[in-house]
């Protein structure tokens, strides 16, 4: 396996792949993110994503054939020093194996063949969005919105804490507005879940097997914008005294109730 060996820190790609680490307004111009780990990179190709430059850690044993398949699709293949490989990620003890990819994200739906759906409206916190993709690509949703205000999807922390899902999950990113009419339009009632005095507990039998449901910011909830445009507010039935779930779990209940049927 050849390898351009990187041994300056001037080196373009390794501050291409700096910057994507570090600036979204850089991922978002380039098309691209970074990530890291064998597994990833293996998912990276098996989901035909574009593989740009590999960077391998100098004396990390790495999966040749993994390798060969990424030189295979056209990725150029570096290896740098522990000192300057550490320049390119945003972690303290980063694995071995950092590539630059394109950022998988959509930049146009079909919703005739959407079913189910969940539409973040301006959620912040990168581990939670992390575990919702996660669980969306769990239980096979069809589609995870990105509304205004949201965290990036291929910000690093975001991209390891899916586990892979980033590669899987089908996600795009649209106005609130817009996603709201577009199911509408395709018969999928719209559900936000939200502590408002008109909201109704979550039904014993799940949400309908066509169904979109509305997660909101951490801090504030669901914006009065998705309330005024959704079909039907809800609630989580709890029993013990916490006023609310963790976005994170709140969104993974949720996609539960909305798949549990089948079909």
């Amino acid at each position: 396996m050849e390898f351009t060996a990187i041994t300056s820190r001037q080196n373009a790609t390794l501050k291409h792949l700096a910057r994507l680490a570090r600036e979204k307004k850089y991922r978002l111009k380039t098309g691209e993110m970074v990530c890291e780990g064998e597994k990833m990179l293996g998912e990276a190709l098996d989901s035909d994503i574009r593989v740009g430059a590999v960077l391998v850690r100098a004396g990390t044993a790495c999966d040749d054939a993994l390798l060969a398949r990424a030189a295979a699709q056209g990725a150029s293949l570096l290896t740098a020093e522990k000192a300057l490989f550490d320049l390119a990620t945003d972690v303290e003890t980063p694995q071995g194996v950092l590539f630059s990819c394109e950022r998988p994200v959509r930049q146009t739906v079909d919703f005739s063949s959407v079913r189910r759906a969940v539409l973040l409206d301006g959620l912040q916190d990168p581990g939670n969005l992390g575990t919702i993709l996660r669980t969306a690509d769990a239980f096979a949703l069809d589609l995870v919105i990105l509304c205004e205000g949201c965290t990036d999807p291929t910000a690093p922390k975001v991209v390891r804490a899916t586990m892979g899902a980033a590669f899987r999950q089908p996600v795009c990113q649209m106005p609130l507005a817009e996603a709201i009419d577009a199911l509408q339009q395709h018969g999928i009632p719209v559900y936000a879940a939200a502590l408002e005095p008109d909201s109704v507990p979550l039904p014993p039998e799940g949400l309908p097997e066509r169904s979109a449901v509305i997660i909101g910011n951490e801090g504030n909830g669901v914006t009065q914008a998705a309330l005024d445009l959704c079909d039907h507010k809800l609630i989580i039935p709890m029993a013990g005294r916490a006023e609310s779930l963790n976005a994170g779990v709140a969104a993974a209940i949720l996609i539960w109730e909305m798949t549990k049927k089948g079909g």
